[in-house]
C-alpha cells in the first residue's frame, strides 16, 4: 500500500546530480538502468544517431524514444529538457539545420561539460547547453517551437511546476515530445525513502 511520505527535495537533487555525474564520468559502469549507444540503438533511434560522437552517446541514459512522436522541421527552435551528455540535442541539431537552434538544459555540470565537448567535436554550431533546473527555466515566454525530453520528468517531484514552465516557454501551437516513465499508482513508501530507487 502506498503511503504519503515527505520528500527531501534538496537531498534528492544532490543524489540525482551525483548519479548522473557518474554516468558522465564513468560510463563503463553498470548502472541499475541501461545506458550507451547499444541501448539507444535498441530503442530504434533515428539515423542521425550515427553522427553523434561516442563521447556523448556512451553516457546516454534515456528511457525510451521521443523521436517516435515525430521528426523536427528545419528552422525550428528546440528545448531539450534534461539534455544530459547531449545525444538528443545533437540529433535535433542535425534535423533542424543551420537556421534552427537547440538549447539543451541540464542541472548536472559534468553532463553539460561532456555535451559541449561533443557538440564541438561534431561541429554543431546551432546548439547550446545551459545549466538550469526544470522548475525555473531561464528563458522568456514562447521561446521554443518544440520541447523534447527523455527520462527526466519522472525524476522531479513537482511535475506541475515542470509542465507549467514547459507551457510557458513553448510558443502557441508548439508541441512536446516526451519519453518518460509513468506509473498508475502512487509511489510506495520504500520508493520515496530509497534515493537509489528514485534516481534510477
Amino acid at each position: 500500500m502506498a503511503v504519503e511520505v515527505e520528500i527531501d527535495v534538496e537531498l534528492l537533487k544532490r543524489e540525482i546530480k551525483k548519479t548522473y555525474a557518474s554516468v558522465s564520468e564513468q560510463p563503463e559502469t553498470e548502472f541499475i538502468f541501461p545506458t550507451g549507444r547499444a541501448w539507444a540503438e535498441d530503442l530504434d533511434y533515428p539515423a542521425e544517431l550515427a553522427k553523434v560522437p561516442d563521447a556523448a552517446v556512451e553516457s546516454f541514459a534515456g528511457v525510451a524514444n521521443p523521436w517516435t512522436l515525430g521528426r523536427l522541421t528545419e528552422g525550428e527552435r528546440v528545448l531539450d529538457l534534461g539534455s544530459g551528455a547531449g545525444t538528443d540535442s545533437l540529433i535535433a541539431a542535425q534535423m533542424i539545420g543551420e537556421h534552427g537552434h537547440v538549447t539543451g538544459v541540464d542541472m548536472t555540470p559534468a553532463m553539460l561539460t561532456k555535451a559541449r565537448a561533443a557538440a564541438a567535436e561534431m561541429g554543431a554550431t546551432n546548439v547550446e547547453f545551459v545549466e538550469s533546473e526544470a522548475e525555473q527555466l531561464p528563458f522568456p515566454d514562447e521561446s521554443f517551437d518544440v520541447v523534447i525530453s527523455n527520462g527526466v520528468i519522472d525524476l522531479i517531484p513537482d511535475k506541475d511546476a515542470v509542465f507549467a514552465e514547459l507551457y510557458r516557454v513553448l510558443r502557441e501551437g508548439g508541441r512536446i515530445q516526451i519519453a518518460d516513465v509513468t506509473i498508475q499508482n502512487p509511489v510506495s513508501e520504500e520508493g520515496r525513502r530509497n534515493i537509489d530507487l528514485w534516481t534510477g
